[in-house]
């Protein structure tokens, strides 16, 4: 009789994409060398996946039910006392939510956790902390540096799916905290702990605990070196809530993102700074990141972008100087240097600006990466006042959008970066024409509406 022959699965670690046989590139997000080996047993039944024929046979059926009968109780929401961590969040933790947190080795999830367990703990929450990596005493040693925990405080150090589920049912906690989910393995899935096929075991568990006994699941989940979480990126399709913790080891501030949120709006941020007793809320992050910015200094402006609903200064830097060899030098830190050039091309293009011949330095002060468009004018205000080696007013904010053609155009929630300028005492703000109807006008500060980068010469 012939041997059963092993099924092979290869899955992409970058979309999740499953196919029966290997390839260089993935055919799902073309990306190269992502695709990995994951053995399969098809003698077992994958644990948490519902087995439609048994459901058939035994008669029972999920009955669907009117969306008005569907009620929302304010007490699904519990507030984690970290008014941060609950605007990123969308207002407090959501009873059966399974949220997903991920960052960098050493940037401190373990320990915003923990906190936030300290926080919980306090109003007489249950909460179950489970830990892969950690012993006890290592993880009463982190607790001591929090706070004093009181009896609703729960720690396991375990790694065995099977009983987790089992601790789970018997134990039924409020919140339950998986550090981290690339620990976690299987018995009936044939594969090491962290692989795609254990990845995505354990988060399929964890999501039928989460809804089926109303627990709120936070998961940690190790990054790769691009940045993103490890494992399938079906793994951040199934959960609820993703959150990144970003920020540079070297500096004390750390931006927890919320990138996707089914009960909120997305891309907001919550503001940290690292201290010796753990993590301290930034409540006014703009003056933050503001404090010990240098006065009448050329190519230094103060720009205004968006971060979810909320407004944020930022200091963006830029030194222009003669190019001492043939190949002009370009360095953007904090924002796409791609985007960087486009702007000197237009400057050079529609402003009459020769950038041509000139090494050009970027930088945002702080440590902080920005995507929104909203910061092309102060990206090309720095460029032409470091470039003349004239100072832009101290006391000056701007935001727009710059085209190809130079023209300034209008970006989203133009009254909130005014707001958010006037509440920081500055005077005057630089901002797309087309803006201006938009605004309500006022005499606290002074509005200033531009519609192509050539009257830019008029300003500085």
């Amino acid at each position: 009789m012939a041997k059963a022959k092993n099924v092979t699965s290869f899955f992409c670690s970058d979309c999740g994409y499953e196919t029966t046989k290997w390839s260089g590139q993935c055919p799902a997000c073309k990306a190269w060398n992502t695709m990995v080996e994951a053995p399969l047993d098809k003698t077992k039944a994958v644990k948490g996946v519902i087995n439609v024929t048994s459901s058939k046979s035994s008669g029972a059926y999920p009955k669907p039910v009117h969306l008005s009968e569907v009620e929302i109780k304010e007490k699904d929401r519990t507030t984690t006392h970290m008014e941060e961590l609950d605007r990123v969040l969308g207002g407090g933790i959501v009873k059966g939510s399974l949220v997903l947190v991920g960052g960098d080795p050493g940037i401190g999830k373990s320990t915003l956790l923990l906190q936030m367990c300290y926080s919980l703990s306090k109003d007489g929450v249950k909460v179950l902390y489970i830990s892969g990596e950690e012993s006890l005493t290592q993880l009463k040693l982190r607790a001591e540096r929090v706070g004093g925990f009181n009896d609703t405080m729960f720690v396991l150090c375990e790694t065995d799916l099977e009983a987790i589920e089992e601790t789970l049912k018997q134990t039924k906690p409020d919140v339950v905290i998986i550090d981290s989910i690339q620990t976690m393995y299987h018995a009936e899935v044939g594969s090491a702990p962290g692989s795609v096929s254990q990845v995505r075991e354990a988060t399929s568990i964890f999501m039928q605990l989460a809804k089926g006994l109303g627990i709120t699941i936070f998961i940690v989940g190790h990054v790769t070196k691009e940045g993103v979480v490890a494992g399938p990126r079906v793994l951040e399709h199934m959960v609820d809530t993703v959150l990144y913790f970003e920020g540079d080891r070297d500096a004390s501030y750390r931006i927890l993102r919320g990138v996707k949120n089914r009960f909120g709006s997305t891309n907001e941020i919550g503001v940290f700074e690292m201290r010796e007793e753990g993590l301290a809320e930034v409540p006014n992050p703009s003056e933050y990141m503001l404090d010990g910015r240098p006065e009448d200094a050329s190519g230094s402006v103060v720009a205004c972008l968006m971060e979810g609903t909320r407004p944020l200064m930022i200091e963006i830097q830029a030194l222009v100087c003669d190019s001492n060899f043939g190949f002009p030098r370009r360095t953007a830190a904090g924002v796409d240097f791609n985007r960087v050039n486009l702007l000197m091309a237009v400057l050079e293009k529609r402003a009459g600006l020769h950038l041509s011949n000139s090494d050009a330095y970027i930088n945002i002060a702080g440590g902080l990466k920005v995507s929104e468009t909203a910061v092309d004018l102060g990206l090309v205000l720095a460029l032409v006042s470091s470039f003349k080696n004239r100072a832009l007013d101290p006391s000056t904010t701007v935001f727009g959008e710059v085209g190809l053609s130079g023209e300034v155009r209008a970006v989203s929630q133009p009254q909130a970066r005014i707001n958010e300028a006037i509440k920081l005492g500055f005077k005057n703000v630089i901002m797309p024409y087309v803006s201006l109807k938009n605004v309500k006008q006022t005499k606290k500060i002074n509005l200033i509406g531009i519609r192509n980068i050539r009257e830019i010469g008029d300003i500085i």
